[in-house]
């Protein structure tokens, strides 16, 4: 890069790694939306409850 001082490169390498960090942290946050999702329409993750007969 002609013309760029090395404090320059090493900002410009700094920033886009908080983007890609940050871009990492949307998509991991989308994910767990979409499982939460999934889980809530498929009903309760331990399945049908089941009946018990009372105690005498």
């Amino acid at each position: 890069m002609a013309g760029r001082g090395a404090q320059t490169l090493k900002k410009r390498q700094k920033e886009q790694q908080r983007k890609d960090r940050k871009q990492l942290k949307i998509e991991k946050r989308i994910q767990r939306r979409q499982e939460s999702e999934k889980r809530e329409e498929s009903g309760p993750e331990m399945g049908q409850p089941i009946e018990v007969p009372p105690e005498d």
